[in-house]
């Protein structure tokens, strides 16, 4: 599964695009260097009933933004993302290119 696709799932399982979720981590504090991935998680799943995989999506969202890692990008594996950009603001907005998080502005 892509990087983009655990964040589309969260987005059908949740209700809520990756903006809004990176919102509200925002709103609790969590976008601080400091913060610990494993609270993050606590919340996500407590919350949301996210588990580890797609709570670990959120965590880098929250804490680095939309840029992911050459080694997500075009590798034309399962887990190939085609773009070092994620898309944040949910799949309708899909069309349109990928944009920052609000805590990334």
């Amino acid at each position: 599964m892509s990087f983009q696709a655990y964040l589309d799932a969260v987005e059908d399982k949740t209700g809520k695009t990756p903006n809004e979720l990176i919102e509200l981590a925002r709103q609790k504090g969590f976008q601080d260097p400091k913060t610990k991935a494993g609270v993050i998680l606590e919340w996500l799943k407590a919350d949301f009933g996210l588990g580890r995989g797609h709570g670990m999506a959120l965590v880098h969202v929250i804490k680095h933004g939309p840029q992911i890692s050459d080694k997500h990008v075009g590798t034309g594996t399962a887990h190939s993302d085609p773009s070092h950009l994620l898309h944040l603001d949910g799949k309708k907005n899909r069309g349109a290119a990928p944009t920052a998080s609000p805590a990334h502005d």
